[in-house]
């Protein structure tokens, strides 16, 4: 249950920004309502998020495995269940994400991108846990401006995270948008296993 109501006031502000979430998302997202107890935390975080739109340095599919990783190593299954859809809409393979939380022991990813989980989970360790060697490896794939994007980026995840899971937000049912439904002739209904089978 949430730590924060999800029943704020019903301000002029808040409903515009309800109505625009409700048309891009078909809900309202829990983070905004239990934001909306303050419009100007609300605002500021909205702004920052609509600039984060704009970054292009780094491609979709890096940006979203190190934001996926740094969404599990905290621990918000808010950002999981979305972040899982939002990275399918962005042509990050299902598969994929739902092996980040062990992804060193999977083979399905690259040296790049292994490089951008590693990152991720180690700027949202606490104490972060960069170092210079690990930096050094990302160079070979990210120039400075790219660095600066893939960094920031992980940044906002740990502040999407923590902001979440501290509210006790749990996931909205996005990812199950992600499953890939059955088609004619396989097996009734079993989804995604049976698209696999």
């Amino acid at each position: 249950m949430a730590r924060i109501s999800l029943d704020p006031p019903r301000t002029l502000r808040y409903r515009v920004g309800s109505w625009f979430f409700r048309r891009k998302f078909g809900t309202d997202l829990d983070p905004g309502r239990a934001m909306g107890h303050h419009m100007g935390v609300s605002t500021g975080y909205a702004t920052m998020e609509m600039q984060a739109l704009r970054w292009k340095a780094v491609p979709h599919r890096l940006k979203d495995l190190a934001v996926m990783a740094a969404a599990v190593r905290i621990g918000c299954s808010w950002c999981v269940d979305f972040g899982t859809w939002e990275s399918t809409t962005h042509g990050v393979p299902l598969e994929k994400l739902e092996a980040v939380p062990h992804w060193r022991d999977s083979d399905l990813f690259d040296e790049d991108e292994r490089l951008v989980m590693e990152y991720a989970e180690a700027m949202s360790a606490d104490p972060p846990e960069v170092t210079d060697e690990l930096t050094a490896a990302l160079r070979r794939y990210l120039d400075e401006r790219q660095l600066v994007e893939l960094t920031m980026m992980v940044a906002l995840e740990n502040l999407r995270s923590r902001f979440n899971a501290a509210a006790g937000l749990t996931g909205q049912g996005f990812k199950d948008r992600c499953e890939i439904p059955s088609g004619p002739g396989r097996d009734g209904g079993r989804g995604r296993e049976a698209a696999r089978s």
